[in-house]
Protein backbone atom coordinates (compact mmCIF):
# COMPACT_ATOMS: atom_id res chain seq x y z
CA UNK A 1 0.00 0.00 0.00
CA UNK A 2 1.42 2.85 -0.97
CA UNK A 3 1.55 6.24 1.31
CA UNK A 4 -0.60 8.55 -0.67
CA UNK A 5 -3.18 5.67 -0.38
CA UNK A 6 -2.65 5.13 3.90
CA UNK A 7 -2.97 9.02 4.04
CA UNK A 8 -6.34 8.98 2.20
CA UNK A 9 -7.36 6.15 4.03
CA UNK A 10 -6.48 8.15 7.26
CA UNK A 11 -8.11 10.96 6.04
CA UNK A 12 -11.31 8.79 5.64
CA UNK A 13 -11.27 7.37 8.39
CA UNK A 14 -10.87 10.29 10.87
CA UNK A 15 -13.95 11.95 8.55
CA UNK A 16 -15.91 8.95 9.41
CA UNK A 17 -15.01 9.66 12.93
CA UNK A 18 -15.23 12.97 13.59
CA UNK A 19 -18.92 11.99 11.97
CA UNK A 20 -19.79 9.76 14.44
CA UNK A 21 -18.44 11.74 16.96
CA UNK A 22 -21.14 14.90 16.04
CA UNK A 23 -23.78 12.43 16.38
CA UNK A 24 -23.17 11.47 19.88
CA UNK A 25 -21.99 15.11 21.27
CA UNK A 26 -24.57 17.08 19.02
CA UNK A 27 -28.38 17.69 19.78
CA UNK A 28 -30.40 19.46 17.57
CA UNK A 29 -32.85 21.71 19.66
CA UNK A 30 -36.72 21.18 18.28
CA UNK A 31 -38.83 24.59 17.82
CA UNK A 32 -41.51 25.22 21.22
CA UNK A 33 -44.48 24.17 19.54
CA UNK A 34 -46.54 27.64 18.86
CA UNK A 35 -50.38 27.52 19.74
CA UNK A 36 -51.14 29.35 16.05
CA UNK A 37 -49.68 26.40 14.26
CA UNK A 38 -51.06 23.70 16.45
CA UNK A 39 -53.47 21.76 13.83
CA UNK A 40 -54.21 18.64 14.39
CA UNK A 41 -55.15 18.23 10.67
CA UNK A 42 -53.52 19.66 7.79
CA UNK A 43 -54.42 23.37 7.18
CA UNK A 44 -55.52 25.19 3.80
CA UNK A 45 -54.97 28.97 4.06
CA UNK A 46 -56.51 30.72 0.98
CA UNK A 47 -53.56 33.16 -0.70
CA UNK A 48 -54.43 36.64 -0.95
CA UNK A 49 -57.79 35.56 0.29
CA UNK A 50 -58.33 33.11 -2.68
CA UNK A 51 -57.23 34.99 -5.43
CA UNK A 52 -58.16 33.13 -8.42
CA UNK A 53 -62.06 33.00 -7.17
CA UNK A 54 -62.20 36.52 -6.44
CA UNK A 55 -60.94 40.14 -6.31
CA UNK A 56 -57.52 39.23 -4.33
CA UNK A 57 -56.98 40.66 -0.98
CA UNK A 58 -60.62 41.80 -0.60
CA UNK A 59 -63.94 41.52 1.72
CA UNK A 60 -65.32 39.45 -1.08
CA UNK A 61 -62.26 36.89 -1.36
CA UNK A 62 -61.89 36.42 2.18
CA UNK A 63 -65.67 36.07 3.26
CA UNK A 64 -66.20 33.73 0.15
CA UNK A 65 -63.22 31.35 1.32
CA UNK A 66 -64.28 31.80 5.08
CA UNK A 67 -67.77 30.14 3.92
CA UNK A 68 -65.98 27.40 2.39
CA UNK A 69 -64.11 26.31 5.90
CA UNK A 70 -60.64 27.05 5.32
CA UNK A 71 -58.83 27.79 8.26
CA UNK A 72 -57.45 30.58 7.46
CA UNK A 73 -55.33 32.80 4.55
CA UNK A 74 -51.97 33.84 3.57
CA UNK A 75 -51.23 37.62 2.69
CA UNK A 76 -48.55 39.87 1.73
CA UNK A 77 -48.39 43.35 3.74
CA UNK A 78 -47.68 46.58 2.55
CA UNK A 79 -46.75 49.99 4.66
CA UNK A 80 -48.46 53.18 3.53
CA UNK A 81 -47.15 57.10 3.35
CA UNK A 82 -48.91 57.42 6.55
CA UNK A 83 -47.09 54.08 7.59
CA UNK A 84 -50.67 52.48 8.22
CA UNK A 85 -50.54 48.42 7.22
CA UNK A 86 -52.10 47.53 4.19
CA UNK A 87 -52.95 43.81 2.49
CA UNK A 88 -51.56 43.96 -0.57
CA UNK A 89 -49.17 42.05 -2.74
CA UNK A 90 -47.46 44.44 -5.51
CA UNK A 91 -45.27 47.64 -4.80
CA UNK A 92 -47.47 49.42 -7.02
CA UNK A 93 -51.03 49.97 -7.29
CA UNK A 94 -51.47 48.98 -10.64
CA UNK A 95 -54.02 46.35 -9.77
CA UNK A 96 -56.85 49.20 -8.87
CA UNK A 97 -57.68 51.91 -10.63
CA UNK A 98 -57.07 55.44 -11.09
CA UNK A 99 -53.72 55.27 -9.21
CA UNK A 100 -50.27 54.61 -10.16
CA UNK A 101 -47.09 54.63 -8.67
CA UNK A 102 -45.88 53.16 -5.08
CA UNK A 103 -48.31 52.09 -2.60
CA UNK A 104 -45.91 54.05 -0.08
CA UNK A 105 -46.68 57.37 -2.31
CA UNK A 106 -50.35 57.31 -0.85
CA UNK A 107 -51.86 57.44 2.80
CA UNK A 108 -54.44 54.96 3.87
CA UNK A 109 -57.25 57.31 3.09
CA UNK A 110 -56.25 57.97 -0.67
CA UNK A 111 -56.13 54.57 -1.19
CA UNK A 112 -59.30 53.23 0.07
CA UNK A 113 -60.55 55.04 -2.94
CA UNK A 114 -59.71 52.75 -5.17
CA UNK A 115 -61.60 49.96 -6.86
CA UNK A 116 -60.12 47.24 -5.45
CA UNK A 117 -61.89 44.95 -7.08
CA UNK A 118 -61.38 46.31 -10.87
CA UNK A 119 -59.01 44.09 -12.25
CA UNK A 120 -60.35 40.58 -11.29
CA UNK A 121 -61.97 38.69 -14.55
CA UNK A 122 -63.36 35.57 -14.46
CA UNK A 123 -63.37 32.29 -16.54
CA UNK A 124 -66.12 33.62 -18.81
CA UNK A 125 -64.33 36.90 -19.34
CA UNK A 126 -66.30 39.29 -17.03
CA UNK A 127 -65.70 41.33 -14.45
CA UNK A 128 -68.08 41.15 -12.17
CA UNK A 129 -66.52 43.47 -9.06
CA UNK A 130 -66.10 46.35 -11.03
CA UNK A 131 -67.97 48.95 -9.01
CA UNK A 132 -69.27 46.84 -6.65
CA UNK A 133 -67.31 48.52 -3.85
CA UNK A 134 -64.24 46.69 -3.01
CA UNK A 135 -62.06 48.19 -1.05
CA UNK A 136 -58.21 47.86 0.21
CA UNK A 137 -57.87 46.51 3.43
CA UNK A 138 -55.92 47.40 5.75
CA UNK A 139 -54.17 44.48 8.35
CA UNK A 140 -55.91 45.85 11.35
CA UNK A 141 -59.35 45.41 9.55
CA UNK A 142 -58.91 42.01 8.37
CA UNK A 143 -57.64 40.94 12.00
CA UNK A 144 -60.63 42.58 13.85
CA UNK A 145 -63.08 41.28 10.57
CA UNK A 146 -61.68 37.38 11.29
CA UNK A 147 -60.86 37.38 14.75
CA UNK A 148 -61.19 33.37 14.52
CA UNK A 149 -58.76 32.66 11.17
CA UNK A 150 -55.55 32.06 11.22
CA UNK A 151 -53.32 34.13 9.30
CA UNK A 152 -49.57 33.78 7.77
CA UNK A 153 -48.68 37.57 7.37
CA UNK A 154 -45.96 37.84 4.57
CA UNK A 155 -43.35 41.43 4.98
CA UNK A 156 -42.79 42.12 1.42
CA UNK A 157 -40.81 45.16 1.61
CA UNK A 158 -36.83 44.40 1.91
CA UNK A 159 -35.05 45.38 5.18
CA UNK A 160 -33.09 47.60 3.00
CA UNK A 161 -35.90 50.04 2.22
CA UNK A 162 -37.56 52.18 4.44
CA UNK A 163 -40.40 50.75 4.87
CA UNK A 164 -39.13 47.04 5.21
CA UNK A 165 -36.83 49.04 8.03
CA UNK A 166 -40.30 50.03 9.43
CA UNK A 167 -42.34 47.15 9.53
CA UNK A 168 -41.30 44.34 12.15
CA UNK A 169 -41.85 47.53 14.70
CA UNK A 170 -45.23 48.51 12.98
CA UNK A 171 -46.39 45.27 13.08
CA UNK A 172 -45.64 43.78 16.32
CA UNK A 173 -47.30 46.68 17.75
CA UNK A 174 -50.39 45.94 15.69
CA UNK A 175 -50.13 41.98 16.78
CA UNK A 176 -49.64 43.07 20.38
CA UNK A 177 -52.42 45.69 20.74
CA UNK A 178 -54.94 42.94 18.85
CA UNK A 179 -53.49 40.61 21.51
CA UNK A 180 -53.22 38.58 17.82
CA UNK A 181 -49.64 36.68 18.89
CA UNK A 182 -51.36 32.92 18.89
CA UNK A 183 -53.36 33.06 15.63
CA UNK A 184 -50.83 34.61 13.12
CA UNK A 185 -47.41 33.73 11.79
CA UNK A 186 -44.98 36.20 10.24
CA UNK A 187 -43.00 35.27 7.16
CA UNK A 188 -40.57 36.69 4.91
CA UNK A 189 -38.30 35.91 2.19
CA UNK A 190 -36.04 37.47 4.03
CA UNK A 191 -34.55 35.96 6.89
CA UNK A 192 -33.83 39.49 8.64
CA UNK A 193 -37.13 40.51 8.81
CA UNK A 194 -38.33 37.69 10.68
CA UNK A 195 -35.07 38.36 12.91
CA UNK A 196 -35.80 41.97 13.37
CA UNK A 197 -39.93 41.18 14.19
CA UNK A 198 -38.60 38.26 16.72
CA UNK A 199 -36.50 40.88 18.55
CA UNK A 200 -39.80 42.45 19.55
CA UNK A 201 -41.99 39.42 19.78
CA UNK A 202 -39.30 38.12 21.65
CA UNK A 203 -40.42 34.56 20.31
CA UNK A 204 -43.96 34.70 21.07
CA UNK A 205 -45.34 34.73 17.21
CA UNK A 206 -44.71 32.22 15.28
CA UNK A 207 -42.58 33.04 12.57
CA UNK A 208 -41.42 31.48 9.26
CA UNK A 209 -38.21 30.58 7.61
CA UNK A 210 -36.77 32.76 4.38
CA UNK A 211 -34.96 31.49 1.28
CA UNK A 212 -31.52 31.36 3.32
CA UNK A 213 -33.29 29.37 6.45
CA UNK A 214 -34.81 26.90 3.77
CA UNK A 215 -31.68 26.18 1.83
CA UNK A 216 -29.85 25.73 4.86
CA UNK A 217 -32.00 23.02 6.12
CA UNK A 218 -32.12 21.34 2.78
CA UNK A 219 -28.60 21.49 2.17
CA UNK A 220 -28.34 19.68 6.13
CA UNK A 221 -30.77 17.05 5.00
CA UNK A 222 -28.95 15.81 1.81
CA UNK A 223 -25.34 15.87 3.52
CA UNK A 224 -25.97 13.70 5.82
CA UNK A 225 -25.44 16.36 8.66
CA UNK A 226 -28.60 16.60 9.83
CA UNK A 227 -27.52 16.22 13.44
CA UNK A 228 -26.37 19.59 13.48
CA UNK A 229 -29.02 21.47 12.04
CA UNK A 230 -31.32 23.60 14.86
CA UNK A 231 -33.99 25.40 13.19
CA UNK A 232 -34.89 29.20 13.29
CA UNK A 233 -38.31 28.72 12.29
CA UNK A 234 -41.49 27.54 13.39
CA UNK A 235 -43.31 27.12 9.90
CA UNK A 236 -41.74 26.49 5.85
CA UNK A 237 -43.73 27.49 3.17
CA UNK A 238 -42.39 26.11 0.28
CA UNK A 239 -42.86 24.88 -3.35
CA UNK A 240 -42.85 21.23 -4.22
CA UNK A 241 -39.73 22.10 -6.17
CA UNK A 242 -36.69 24.39 -5.63
CA UNK A 243 -35.26 24.81 -8.76
CA UNK A 244 -33.91 21.76 -9.16
CA UNK A 245 -34.00 20.05 -5.81
CA UNK A 246 -37.18 18.68 -4.75
CA UNK A 247 -38.17 20.00 -1.63
CA UNK A 248 -41.91 17.75 -1.19
CA UNK A 249 -40.29 14.19 -0.15
CA UNK A 250 -41.54 12.53 2.51
CA UNK A 251 -37.98 12.69 4.21
CA UNK A 252 -37.37 16.30 4.20
CA UNK A 253 -41.31 16.68 5.36
CA UNK A 254 -40.14 14.88 8.25
CA UNK A 255 -37.44 15.74 8.81
CA UNK A 256 -38.64 18.91 9.93
CA UNK A 257 -41.38 17.58 11.84
CA UNK A 258 -39.18 15.67 13.91
CA UNK A 259 -37.94 19.28 14.70
CA UNK A 260 -41.50 20.83 15.49
CA UNK A 261 -41.49 22.99 11.82
CA UNK A 262 -44.96 23.11 10.05
CA UNK A 263 -44.40 22.74 6.68
CA UNK A 264 -47.06 24.38 4.32
CA UNK A 265 -46.49 23.87 0.56
CA UNK A 266 -47.69 26.42 -1.77
CA UNK A 267 -48.33 26.84 -5.68
CA UNK A 268 -49.24 23.22 -6.24
CA UNK A 269 -51.61 23.16 -8.94
CA UNK A 270 -51.89 19.13 -9.32
CA UNK A 271 -54.31 17.11 -7.63
CA UNK A 272 -52.17 14.18 -7.80
CA UNK A 273 -49.81 16.60 -6.11
CA UNK A 274 -51.50 17.38 -3.83
CA UNK A 275 -52.75 14.44 -2.55
CA UNK A 276 -49.18 12.99 -2.31
CA UNK A 277 -47.96 15.71 -0.05
CA UNK A 278 -51.27 15.08 2.06
CA UNK A 279 -50.20 11.27 2.23
CA UNK A 280 -46.57 11.88 3.13
CA UNK A 281 -47.33 14.21 5.69
CA UNK A 282 -47.95 17.90 4.99
CA UNK A 283 -49.24 20.09 7.57
CA UNK A 284 -50.85 22.28 5.00
CA UNK A 285 -51.10 23.95 1.92
CA UNK A 286 -51.62 27.66 0.51
CA UNK A 287 -53.62 27.75 -2.20
CA UNK A 288 -55.21 30.31 -4.94
CA UNK A 289 -58.59 27.90 -5.44
CA UNK A 290 -59.95 27.44 -1.70
CA UNK A 291 -63.00 25.84 -3.67
CA UNK A 292 -61.04 23.00 -5.13
CA UNK A 293 -58.70 22.43 -2.54
CA UNK A 294 -61.54 21.87 0.01
CA UNK A 295 -63.25 19.48 -2.21
CA UNK A 296 -60.34 17.48 -2.17
CA UNK A 297 -59.77 17.27 1.66
CA UNK A 298 -63.23 16.47 2.12
CA UNK A 299 -62.92 13.43 -0.07
CA UNK A 300 -59.68 12.47 1.46
CA UNK A 301 -59.52 13.48 4.64
CA UNK A 302 -63.17 14.43 5.75
CA UNK A 303 -64.21 17.35 7.48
Amino acid sequence: MGRKTKVALTVGAAGVAAWAASKVVAKPIPREIKKALDFNKPVILAHRGGHSEAPENTQAAFSQSAELGVHGFAVDIRLTKDEEIIVFHDEFTDRTTDFSGRVADYTLSELKKADAGYRFEDNAGHFPYRGQGEVILSLRELLQTFPHMFIAINLKDSPDTYEGSLMPSKLWRLLDELEAENRVAVTSAYDEQTDRFNLYSQNRVATGAGDGEVKKAYAAFTSKLGHLYSPHADLFRIPEKLGVFPLGTEGFIQFLKQLNVAVYFEDVTDKDSFVKLLSIGASGFITDRPTVVMEIIQEHIGE
